[in-house]
Formats: C-alpha cells, sequence, structure tokens
C-alpha cells in the first residue's frame, strides 16, 4: 500500500524534476527510492517534499530536491565511479548518491549532523557510504583520486584540493561565489595531469564553503540554503 510519503515524492519527481530537465533515469530512480523524510528532524517531516530547501539544525538545511537532481545529473556518473561529497548535511545526497555509483566518501565539518547521519544511512542500509567529520574544503586525500566531486556549499573559487583529488576524466561540481551576492554552480572536467577544464553552469544560493580552501569561520552572511534562483 502506498503510503502519504511514497505519493509525495512520485509527484516530486514528476513535478520538480522531470518537468525542469531532469532525464538521468538513475537519478530519477534514486529520488524516487530514497525516503526524504527520514533526512529530516521530525517536526519538518510532513515538508520532506516541497519544492525547497528544509532545516535541518546547525544552522543548516537539506537542499531544494531539484537542486540535488540536477547536481548529481552534472556529474555524469557511472555505475562503477567513487564519489565524494563535501557538505553531506543530513546525508540526503550521498544516499541518493549511493544507488547510483559504487562508493560514497561524505565529509561533514558539523559533528552533529554527522552521527545523526551515520545513524540514518546505516539504518537504510546505504552500506557502500562512508562519512567523516572533518574539513570538507581539503576532500578526503586518503581515499583520492574520485571519479566526482560535489560540493554542497560555495566557495570563492574551485578549491585546488579538490582539484587534485579528481581522477582523470573525473568531474567536479562546486558552487563558486560569495554566499550574500551571486554564485553559480561550476562543472570542473580534469582531461590530464595539469589541464582542467571549467564549465560555468545555473546561478544558484548555498551555505558558504567553510574551511582552508573556504571562506573564513565569520564570513558569508548568506542564506543557509541552496536553491534555483
Amino acid at each position: 500500500m502506498v503510503n502519504q510519503f511514497e505519493r509525495q515524492r512520485r509527484v516530486m519527481v514528476a513535478e520538480q524534476l522531470m518537468s525542469r530537465g531532469i532525464t538521468d533515469k538513475r537519478v530519477l530512480g534514486a529520488m524516487e527510492t530514497v525516503p526524504r523524510e527520514e533526512f529530516l528532524p521530525p517536526p519538518w517531516r510532513s515538508h520532506a517534499y516541497d519544492d525547497g530547501p528544509v532545516p535541518i539544525g546547525s544552522g543548516q538545511t537539506i537542499s531544494q530536491p531539484y537542486i540535488v537532481a540536477a547536481m548529481i545529473q552534472m556529474l555524469r556518473s557511472r555505475p562503477t565511479d567513487r564519489v565524494l561529497e563535501v557538505g553531506a548535511g543530513s546525508g540526503y545526497a550521498a544516499a541518493v548518491l549511493s544507488r547510483i555509483v559504487a562508493m560514497v566518501y561524505a565529509v561533514e565539518r558539523h559533528s552533529e549532523l554527522v552521527a545523526e547521519a551515520r545513524e540514518r544511512l546505516s539504518r537504510l542500509g546505504h552500506d557502500n557510504v562512508e562519512l567523516r567529520h572533518g574539513n570538507g574544503t581539503v576532500g578526503w586525500p586518503t581515499e583520492a583520486p574520485y571519479d566526482g566531486i560535489i560540493v554542497a556549499a560555495g566557495g570563492p573559487r574551485v578549491p585546488r584540493a579538490l582539484k587534485r583529488q579528481l581522477a582523470i576524466g573525473g568531474r567536479l561540481v562546486v558552487p563558486v561565489g560569495h554566499p550574500a551576492e551571486s554564485q553559480r554552480l561550476v562543472r570542473v572536467v580534469r582531461h590530464n595531469e595539469d589541464e582542467f577544464e571549467e564549465q560555468p553552469l545555473v546561478p544558484v544560493r548555498f551555505v558558504p564553503l567553510v574551511g582552508e580552501e573556504g571562506w573564513p569561520e565569520h564570513d558569508g552572511k548568506g542564506e543557509s540554503h541552496a536553491k534555483k534562483r
């Protein structure tokens, strides 16, 4: 028997994703399968399939479903890929990715969110996700190289450390720009050891990417969510 959340999930896929150009069948299938409501605090679960961001605690939000799907589609991932996610938040995007690629490595700087996300991912059977607490701007060097890297926070530039952790042919999707001004998603493709192609894509709004290759802790007063403008 289909419950309320399952119905909302199907509507979300049709009306928020497919109607806006999400065509990758694996992305659509994962978004329809992963229970977004499980990645929200109980008071906010009724908003799980809203067309916008939702608070998850620690001043952070779970991104709009469309943005999650669009960024994952931009990675052009293959089933055998190993993907790094910077800014794991509640663990939702990592869960979606885990249904598409072979292995997901996720980094989150808020320790309380790491503990909650780790419990959810384990309980829901996402066994191909490894999650750690740390500074995502420097990536996860010991597990590099990655076929794909996705960053859920906006930095002043594409972090050099993340570019270096891409495999040859790998793709990196990251918001670039000040969180209180304009940001744009950028896709970086690594062609060889020294050649990277940067492709500016859609305008977005994300929380600041804080850390060694991001903004200082005190900088960035933008909205604490991501959305398509």
